[in-house]
């Protein structure tokens, strides 16, 4: 018997607040334990709560983003369960009546496009963190994290396979950074996602047992546990076993997934209203006001590149991973108007830059200015493509203009016509059946002897002045018969 997956995901994304959900602690990210705390987030007797309102906007705006419905009341809700972590032994979340239900992503996989629905968004704030001692079984209690505000999003049980798991995360994930509301850290935690898990007889539409999986901090590690459980499940049931319903833990250094408790039903937390907070009201004027701002997202952004510009799908998908990368290609295109070139460049040749040092595009020494500059003297044919390659490395690392270093460096260029001559003549002698095709008609070989003749000059030689001398040269050994 054949078996699908069934997957649906819960994101939890941290708001880039400058303070958290319910007091005006700081959420700022690396300081001293417990430095970020005060009563109202260490749950003292007789505090109360008081909502972060930028906080509310933020989880408006996303709801905008993703289409879905915004609800006039929510309410939040108290989330009853015991862990050290957690000093008021409940979470402040919403449950009966979230900020926003429906809605949906598009993502895209092996070549098509498809929409994953949302069942939800609803505000929460996050829990502490527990740091293990690797020396002795103690553990330690940082309380920083505490009552920073989140939105969980959660979709419905309608992701196939790992690879869509992936391409969904990595959707929700830009569309959060484009509204700058995120920064899709995965590693610090601010993008983090549990996975439920299921399999099923294909054809059929009843849900199997599922189980959840949580550690997953990156889309690799999502893919890797995703595919591990849905093969642990799939051989369990065909050995005639059981899918428990429990939470399970991957771990990245085995690659498997491993028990870690019965997972819990929703009556098991006891949501009851949270007394201390008022039911929450979105009216129109914040609805609209939200909606004035967003922004071009990336599936519009993308489209509109394929659509206006003609770059390839490919491309116009990697250009619009982040918004600042969107933004820097533009700016090239504007001031170099040939799409293509510009974005084979940023695609090869500064992205390769940008990993190599670990930066982001917002902080590339090399302006579009300057690399839109750059790429016009290769079009002009004023220096090769290797030369530009060159001109560009030593721009990033120094921070100063390409064009004036290409100024610079061509006092060196070498564009004496007899040193070019000499070289231009041993490239022809040394490539006689080439010239003959030529001479016979195979003009494109022209490119192939500036080829060599850079390549005999190590790049520095005056490629304008290489292509005159050339068809000079063999126009002349034409007339000759040479």
């Amino acid at each position: 018997m054949e078996y699908e997956a069934v997957i649906g995901l819960e994101v939890h994304a941290q708001l880039l607040t400058d303070s958290k959900a319910f007091c005006s602690c700081t959420t700022k990210f690396g300081a001293a334990p417990n430095s970020n705390t005060c009563p109202i987030c260490q749950g003292m007797p007789g505090v109360l709560p008081v909502l972060n309102r930028k906080a509310l906007e933020f989880t408006v705006l996303m709801a905008l983003a993703c289409h879905c419905d915004i609800k006039p009341v929510s309410r939040f809700a108290r989330k009853n369960y015991y862990y050290p972590d957690l000093p008021k032994n409940y979470q402040i979340s919403q449950y009966e009546l979230p900020v926003a239900e429906h809605g949906w992503v598009e993502i895209e996989t092996d070549g098509e496009t498809r929409r994953i629905s949302l069942t939800r968004i609803h505000m929460e704030e996050d829990a502490g963190k527990l740091i293990h001692d690797e020396r002795k079984p103690v553990s330690y209690v940082d309380l920083n994290r505490t009552g920073v505000p989140l939105i969980e999003i959660v979709s419905e049980p309608e992701i196939k396979s790992p690879e869509e798991a992936a391409a969904y995360l990595k959707s929700l994930r830009s569309i959060l950074v484009y509204l700058r509301i995120c920064d899709g850290n995965m590693e610090e935690g601010s993008f983090r996602c549990d996975a439920n898990v299921s399999v099923r007889p294909k054809g059929e539409s009843t849900l199997g047992v599922k189980a959840e999986l949580k550690n997953m901090n990156s889309f690799r590690y999502v893919q890797k546990a995703l595919q591990y459980e849905i093969d642990r499940q799939i051989e369990l049931v065909r050995e005639g076993g059981r899918v428990v319903q429990e939470t399970r833990l991957f771990d990245p250094s085995t690659g498997i997934t491993a028990s870690m408790r019965s997972k819990e039903q929703a009556h098991d937390y006891r949501y009851f209203p949270d007394p201390d907070l008022l039911p929450l009201r979105v009216d129109d004027d914040l609805i609209e006001r939200m909606r004035s701002r967003l922004p071009e997202l990336p599936a519009e952004k993308r489209d509109r590149f394929v659509r206006d510009l003609g770059i390839p799908l490919y491309d116009a998908g990697v250009l619009t991973a982040s918004r600042e990368l969107a933004g820097y290609f533009e700016e090239t295109v504007k001031l170099c108007p040939n799409p293509k070139s510009v974005s084979n460049w940023i695609m090869t040749e500064l992205m390769r830059m940008l990993k190599g040092d670990e930066a982001g595009i917002a902080n590339c020494p090399v302006s579009p200015a300057g690399l839109a500059e750059l790429l016009r003297l290769v079009e002009q044919g004023t220096i090769s493509g290797k030369m530009a390659k060159t001109l560009f490395e030593k721009a990033y690392a120094s921070g100063r203009d390409p064009v004036a270093l290409f100024e610079e460096d061509r006092k060196v260029q070498i564009s004496d016509q007899i040193e070019l001559g000499k070289i231009i003549g041993k490239v022809l002698d040394d490539n006689p059946g080439e010239v003959a095709r030529y001479l016979s008609g195979k003009k494109q070989l022209l490119g192939f002897f500036v080829g060599q003749v850079m390549k005999e000059t190590s790049g520095q030689a005056n490629p304008k002045l290489v292509n005159g001398m050339l068809i000079a040269e063999l126009a002349k050994r034409s007339t000759s018969g040479s």
